[in-house]
């Protein structure tokens, strides 16, 4: 009944058009003022206590480098890079967008900030360059969804900050998921251009592709350096968060120079307001789950599913109906922050490893990127391409198509997700 009153409290207000954060801290007041003994003092203690974890503290440090990374011209020579490789296959700026989404996710961290970075650059190009609009968002919008996939992702540790579970073992767990992804998001481009006869590029040649290389080396060694460093146990995912961020700005203001110094407090403003936007609804949501901690709403809804002898494939089937519908309304680190902490008890009790039902849970939220009506992904490539949402919608369907069958695959082959971090003995 508890259960009942919680939820019906939460969504009462989120049908009002309250922002999320406000809605879970409300909820939380409501019910403890109306329905609880728990003293209010409690909640004041946990909105000071809830975001003391070390790991929240990579959530600014990755968004801060993100931001130094899009200002800075890494995606620029990364699209170079791309295009240098396979830009002569049909439709071969798509295809080299497809590519240079993959690589600026392994060191953006952010599925919007994907699209903006690469999306801002190719799809004007690819429009002058003859091919249709609608082809073009498409592809990007969807490429752009591998920047919570591709380590290092901000969603990965929101979910490893609400489950306690490693945010190292769940970074090496995405990689080969996303180039997995990368690859028949990249087949499913490739097709339609070859289906379409879209234009391709000259190839280049081997000098023009070593210049491309040695032009991008700086942003893609980032990779080498947060993934290799974790991995070496040089440092901890939160220092290497803080890295990555000291090493984006040196590349960005006094290696590449696109970005200059005045323009750096500009820069830390907006990484700022973003990372005070997301750790208010971290706050909430560690609010609200202590709520449904203290009300053991996570262990009779665990005990409910579990009476009503559903198996892991059934359970795993409704948990991905729930997450694809919750994706449609909601952002990313909402639906985790809230949702991780009731699903991972009864997943855990079936016995479904906590790191792959992490990823499981980030191919939902990919998904959830590229679908109306909170789709974030469609919004920023709207503003980029100048189309309107239910135009993009239709624009990204071959992708989004292309998604769901990958969820499936991810969802009932654990293997492709636990082999790398089992491997590098991260993981039992």
């Amino acid at each position: 009944m508890n259960a009942l009153i919680i939820f019906a409290l939460l969504v009462a207000l989120l049908l009002t058009g309250m922002p999320v954060s406000i809605a879970l801290g409300l909820t939380v007041l409501g019910f403890l003022f109306a329905f609880s003994d728990v003293p209010i003092q409690a909640v004041a203690l946990k909105l000071f206590t809830g975001i003391e974890k070390f790991e929240i503290m990579a959530i600014p440090f990755f968004i801060l480098a993100g931001n130094f990374l899009t200002h800075g011209g890494v995606a620029r020579r990364m699209i170079q890079f791309a295009t240098s490789m396979i830009g002569h296959w049909p439709g071969g700026l798509a295809l080299a967008g497809v590519m240079a989404c993959a690589l600026f996710a392994a060191v953006s961290g952010s599925s919007p900030a994907t699209v903006v970075a690469i999306g801002s650059i190719l799809i004007p190009a690819m429009v002058k360059a003859g091919f249709p609009q609608r082809f073009g968002a498409g592809a990007i919008t969807s490429s752009g969804a591998l920047g919570i996939l591709i380590p290092p992702s901000i969603v990965m540790v929101m979910y490893a900050v609400s489950t306690n579970s490693s945010i190292g073992a769940l970074f090496m767990a995405g990689v080969i998921p996303g180039l997995l992804l990368a690859a028949m998001l990249g087949a499913t481009t490739w097709w339609k251009a070859w289906r379409g006869r879209y234009p391709r590029l000259p190839r280049a040649t081997w000098g023009q592709r070593l210049k491309a290389l040695r032009e991008s080396l700086w942003g893609l060694l980032l990779i080498v350096i947060v993934l290799g460093g974790i991995y070496a146990g040089i440092f901890t995912p939160t220092e290497a968060a803080a890295m990555s961020a000291v090493y984006a700005f040196i590349i960005a203001v006094f290696v590449y120079k696109d970005l200059r110094l005045r323009d750096v407090p500009r820069v830390l403003l907006a990484s700022a307001n973003m990372s005070a936007m997301l750790l208010y609804i971290i706050t909430n949501a560690v609010l609200f789950s202590f709520l449904m901690t203290s009300e053991q709403v996570p262990q009779h809804m665990a005990q409910w599913l579990l009476d009503a002898g559903l198996g892991p494939v059934m359970f795993l089937l409704l948990v991905n109906l729930l997450l694809l519908l919750a994706g449609n309304v909601m952002e990313p680190s909402s639906i985790v922050l809230i949702l991780a902490p009731i699903l991972f008890p009864v997943a855990m009790h079936l016995g479904i490893d906590p790191i792959h039902f992490g990823i499981i849970m980030v191919v939902n939220m990919e998904i959830g990127m590229i679908t109306p009506p909170v789709g974030l992904n469609l919004y920023v490539a709207s503003g980029i391409a100048r189309m309107g949402i239910t135009e993009l919608t239709k624009a990204v369907s071959p992708w989004l198509l292309t998604m769901l069958v990958f969820l499936a695959i991810i969802t009932y082959v654990p293997v492709i997700s636990l082999a790398l971090p089992r491997w590098l003995g991260m993981m039992r």
